[in-house]
């Protein structure tokens, strides 16, 4: 592997560091799509409630296993 690094040490940082760039993009894309449609506050909240919800799975996933102590 490149750099003397495992495969699980570069699965780990993809999915931690890689999944959370791509979801600071989409929040970016949710923005840019909210200001060109001139959605307002409301608007903008349910596109985020609607198109940004797979993102609060993720991150509580993340919580949940650091609470029960898993790597």
């Amino acid at each position: 592997m490149p750099f003397g690094l495992t495969e699980a040490q570069v699965a780990w940082f993809g999915l931690t560091f890689g999944v959370g760039a791509f979801m600071l993009y989409m929040v970016f894309i949710i923005l840019q799509l909210a200001h060109e449609s001139k959605a307002g506050k409301f608007g903008t909240f349910v596109l985020f409630l609607a198109l940004g919800f797979g993102f609060i799975g993720f991150i509580a996933k993340g919580i949940i296993k650091w609470m029960l102590g898993g790597h």
